[in-house]
C-alpha cells in the first residue's frame, strides 16, 4: 500500500497536480511572502512621515491657540471630561493616519486577496487592514466647537460629535500577524524582511508613545483641559 500511495504520488507531481497539503503548503508561503512584503512597505512609509506629521499636528495646535485659547479652562476632572480630552487623541490619529492613507490603502489592497490555509492568519491579516482604513479615515474633529459647546452646558453635557467619534476610534483595534504565527510559511529570504520591519515597528512604537503623550499634553495644555 505504501508504494502504491508513492506512485500515486509521484504521478501527480509529474502531472503538475500537486496533493491538497502541497497546495495548501505553497498557497501559505506565498501569502506570507506578499504579506511580510506588503508590511514593510507600510512600516518604512509610516517612519518616513513621522516629521511631516509632527509638522501638522504643531501647526494645529498653533490654529487651536489663535482660535480658542484655554477655551476648556475651568471644566472638571472627572470620567466625563476625559472623553472630551480623548477627542484630542482622535485629533492626532486623524493627523497621523489621514497622513498615511496611500500607503495604507495600497497595503488593504493586497492584504485583501491574501488567504492561508489557517483561517486565524487570514481574520488577523484582514482585520488589522480594515482597523488602518478606519483610522486613515477618521475626521479631523473640530475641537474648538465641542469644547466651546461643552462649556456653554456648565460643563454638564458632553457634545454628540465628540462621544460618536471617541465610540469610532475606540472601536478600532487591531494589530500585524505575530512573526511566531508567520515564521513556518515564511521563505529564507523574508526572514531578514521581518527582522528590518520589527526593528521599525519597536521604533515607531516608542515615537507614539512618548512623543504621543507629548503631543497630547500639548494640545491640552492649549485647550485648557484635564487629562
Amino acid at each position: 500500500m505504501l508504494g502504491r500511495s508513492t506512485i500515486i504520488i509521484t504521478a501527480l507531481l509529474a502531472l503538475g497536480v500537486a496533493p491538497a497539503g502541497a497546495l495548501a503548503s505553497s498557497g501559505d508561503a506565498a501569502a506570507t511572502h506578499a504579506y511580510i512584503e506588503a508590511n514593510f512597505k507600510l512600516t518604512r512609509a509610516a517612519e518616513a512621515s513621522v516629521a511631516p506629521v509632527q509638522a501638522k499636528i504643531v501647526a494645529f495646535d498653533a490654529q487651536l491657540g489663535s482660535e480658542c485659547p484655554k477655551v476648556g479652562a475651568g471644566g472638571p476632572e472627572d470620567d466625563e471630561s476625559q472623553k472630551v480630552s480623548h477627542e484630542a487623541v482622535d485629533a492626532l490619529w486623524s493627523l497621523s493616519y489621514g497622513a498615511d492613507v496611500s500607503s495604507i490603502r495600497a497595503f488593504a489592497k493586497t492584504v485583501g486577496s491574501l488567504h492561508w490555509s489557517n483561517p486565524k492568519l487570514t481574520r488577523i491579516a484582514q482585520h488589522y487592514a480594515k482597523t488602518l482604513e478606519g483610522l486613515a479615515a477618521l475626521p479631523l474633529p473640530n475641537l474648538c466647537a465641542n469644547v466651546r459647546e461643552w462649556k456653554a452646558s456648565d460643563f454638564r453635557t458632553i457634545p454628540a460629535a465628540t462621544l460618536q467619534l471617541d465610540e469610532r476610534a475606540e472601536s478600532l483595534e487591531g494589530h500585524t500577524i505575530p512573526p511566531p504565527l508567520l515564521a513556518p510559511y515564511e521563505r529564507p529570504a523574508d526572514r531578514g524582511i521581518v527582522a528590518q520591519t520589527t526593528r521599525l515597528e519597536t521604533k515607531l512604537e516608542h515615537t507614539e508613545t512618548v512623543v504621543g503623550f507629548s503631543d497630547w499634553d500639548m494640545l491640552l495644555e492649549t485647550l485648557g483641559l484635564n487629562q
